[in-house]
């Protein structure tokens, strides 16, 4: 009996995993602000698997059921408007939502085969596979939603921790990449293989981040993203994309265990919420002392043997994790119960502060490419340096406006649970960080303004003090130095072009000196100066062109 209970405890009635994968889209014009990249994907063409989610909120109220009324009043309504848009009123029609949902329905199962030869293959079935777009963000954020029924917590453990990752970080003695499965292959609803991995390719890996600079994203995932292109590579595509973060995906998991979930080790919460490989139980794969004051949040979860277990959710903000027993239908049943919510509430509560992250970093770098082509000893580059930085002020604006947010919910849990997956990620320190840097760009060219304003003022000045000495001596004649008034015509004319051409060399030609100038009439105007020094800060008009030559 006691084996019996061992087994339920480590047998989970229901599994789930949800990867996000945060990705960069590249502009798709150099003289556009706004890229409105899920525009292509509308287009019905035979190399689009990718077709746009409908809106729940559609003309008949039948349509719209409790489950998306109760996600919809979770959140604040500056939220409501993000996530869902606006409202019919009285004066205007309703607002479309920022995001764009796109899904493919050709995969229907993911077959892994694992290096562990305790669990050798293991299929999941495919909820959907959703690309999220984001109005005036260059993000797009890939969504794969896989679930199983009556299988080990070690194979759940092995499936967290292997399956999202977009390329190998090492390979074992043997060729078996690291910290990957053995093999991912994507399935159709008819068995028909579709992609599979090719993480066994060292020489391509290695060679791809040696002519790129780059890492290689593997083939399975290409195939998944496509018609999206990596963009350092030689495919060619109308929408190309690289990467932000780590290879490892964000994940977010629901752990329905077939017995009582009190039963598991600490080592076993450990290894779900930071996300490790499996192990036996009551080895710990991590020396984390405050796991449980830090990682866990504890609610609802009752460690008292009487009564239901509740529910023990825990974040590290690259994870979130629920846990609770498959035998309460208020955490498992289909259709209902926590099971909805953590797909949908929790869901948006997870991606929210991975689409700020990535939206900051997508900023952070455009800001460095911008550096980068900066060369100060041309002006074209100068003029388009400043362009971009007022664009990055600009999009960093409505960002700011329409996407940044401290608090998304009043319900307590929905709060907390949010908070805790923005403090991980430290997205409130990245933000004040790419501010600072947007700040100090726009400073530089402010200050660089104010200095080439100056400069001119510095030459009008010059040019009007030394102008005034031929406008006293012509005012003082009365500006009748010639009598031409018995000349003809043409004489007047030349005599005319002369004098133009004559004030006109003068006044370039002291525009030319003008910083010389500048430099003698500050020691003209020093009384500390003498005037050997005076006659040769005169002379060094001159002299600094011989100089300079």
């Amino acid at each position: 009996m006691a084996d019996a209970e061992e087994r339920d405890s480590r047998r989970l009635g229901h599994f789930r995993q949800i990867l996000l994968w945060p990705l960069q889209l590249m502009p798709l014009s150099a003289t556009s602000q706004i890229h409105r990249h899920w525009e292509w994907l509308e287009e019905d063409r035979a190399d689009n698997p990718w077709r746009e989610v409908d809106d729940e909120f559609t003309e008949d109220p039948t349509g719209f059921q409790q489950r998306h009324y109760s996600e919809f009043v979770t959140f604040l309504p500056h939220v409501q408007r993000f996530l869902y848009g606006e409202g019919r009123s009285r004066d205007r029609a309703p607002g479309e939502s920022p995001i764009r949902v796109f899904r493919r329905h050709d995969v229907a199962r993911v077959r892994c085969t694992y290096p562990d030869p305790r669990l050798a293959v293991a299929e999941f079935q495919i909820a959907h596979i959703d690309l999220y777009f984001f109005y005036d963000l260059d993000i797009a954020v890939l969504n794969v939603e896989l679930h199983a029924s009556d299988i080990t917590l070690d194979c759940a453990q092995e499936t967290l921790f292997r399956l999202g990752r977009a390329y190998p970080t090492y390979w074992e003695v043997n060729g078996a990449p690291g910290h990957c499965l053995t093999k991912t292959e994507w399935l159709a609803a008819d068995g028909q293989l579709l992609a599979t991995s090719d993480f066994e390719l060292q020489d391509a890996f290695r060679s791809h981040v040696n002519r790129y600079r780059a890492p290689r994203v593997a083939a399975h995932w290409e195939f998944l993203l496509n018609p999206l292109v990596a963009h350092h590579s030689d495919a060619t595509g109308p929408l190309r994309y690289r990467q932000l973060e780590y290879h490892r995906m964000p994940v977010m998991a629901y752990v329905a265990v077939d017995g009582d979930p009190r039963d598991l080790d600490p080592s076993d919460f450990v290894r779900l919420g930071l996300v490790t490989a499996s192990g036996p139980p009551g080895r710990m794969p991590l020396s984390v002392p405050d796991f449980e004051q830090r990682y866990c949040y504890d609610r609802f979860w009752r460690t008292a043997a009487s009564g239901p277990p509740g529910s023990r959710y825990m974040c590290c903000g690259e994870a979130f994790v629920l846990v609770g027993s498959a035998r309460q239908r208020y955490f498992y049943e289909p259709g209902g119960s926590l099971l909805e919510e953590f797909r949908h509430q929790y869901f948006l509560l997870f991606l929210i502060p991975h689409v700020h992250k990535a939206a900051l970093l997508m900023m952070a770098d455009r800001l460095l490419e911008s550096l980068k082509r900066l060369d100060i000893q041309q002006a074209g580059t100068v003029k388009r340096f400043k362009r971009e930085i007022r664009q990055m002020r600009e999009i960093f604006l409505r960002f700011t406006h329409r996407y940044w947010f401290h608090r998304v919910s009043d319900q307590v849990q929905a709060r907390n649970l949010y908070q805790m997956a923005a403090d991980f990620l430290a997205t409130e320190e990245l933000y004040r960080e790419v501010r600072e840097r947007i700040q100090d760009m726009s400073e530089y060219l402010e200050s660089d303004s104010v200095r080439r304003q100056a400069n001119t003022v510095v030459r009008l000045t010059v040019v009007t003090a030394f102008g005034l000495i031929g406008s006293t001596v012509t005012g003082y004649f009365g500006m009748n130095l010639l009598s031409v008034d018995e000349l003809a015509t043409p004489q007047k004319l030349l005599y005319f072009g002369c004098i133009v051409a004559g004030v006109t060399w003068l006044a370039f030609y002291t525009v030319m000196k003008s910083k010389g100038l500048s430099d003698f009439l500050d020691a003209l105007s020093d009384e500390r100066v003498t005037i050997r020094e005076k006659a040769s800060a005169l002379l060094s008009v001159w002299r600094r062109q011989r100089d300079d030559g």
